[in-house]
């Protein structure tokens, strides 16, 4: 995983055609939810987890701040900002967290990532939300969905991560 930074450096093309495809892929899923009972759900964290993990801070920033950014600002661009931030935030921790922790399991090291990942999407959401809407009774009402889809993200990331090889596939690329 600490060779992403490297994979910028000496292969810049395959680093910015990955992160685009990522980005892309997140200002789709942030375009749309899932309706559940009092709000949506946004699939839009699984890639800014997963991403997270692959890439390197810089490009995870991309990933999930722009591309949340990018996401809202054509579909629903009151929280724009907000998304930048938090989404931006998220990712580059979750970055950090998988390449400097000091543990040798690399699960280890980006669950930890993920789950900080996910404290500050659902401050930052909350936050935001009170701010924008001038209320923090609409803000706790969404509450429960934030959490819900940082959990959705955490889990499914970590999974596709771990269990389903994406991140063997990645490392694999990275050699090429």
């Amino acid at each position: 995983m600490a060779q992403s930074t490297e994979l910028r450096k000496t292969n810049p093309t395959r680093w910015l055609t990955v992160t685009a495809l990522l980005m892309a892929i997140n200002v789709v899923l942030s375009s749309f939810g899932l309706p559940v009972p009092g709000g949506h759900l946004y699939l839009n964290d699984i890639v800014i987890c997963t991403a997270a993990i692959l890439l390197d801070p810089l490009g995870a920033f991309v990933v999930g701040g722009i591309g949340a950014f990018l996401g809202d600002l054509l579909f629903y661009p009151t929280p724009m900002f907000v998304s930048l931030a938090t989404h931006g935030l998220q990712a580059v921790v979750i970055s950090i967290c998988a390449r400097k922790l000091p543990f040798k399991n690399q699960g280890v090291k980006a669950a930890i990532g993920v789950f900080w990942g996910a404290v500050i999407m659902v401050a930052g959401y909350t936050c935001g939300r009170a701010f924008l809407y001038s209320t923090i009774e609409y803000a706790i009402l969404k509450l429960p969905f934030q959490i819900l889809q940082a959990a959705v993200g955490a889990i499914v990331s970590l999974i596709l991560c771990f269990n389903c090889g994406l991140l063997r596939l990645w490392s694999q690329m990275e050699k090429l």
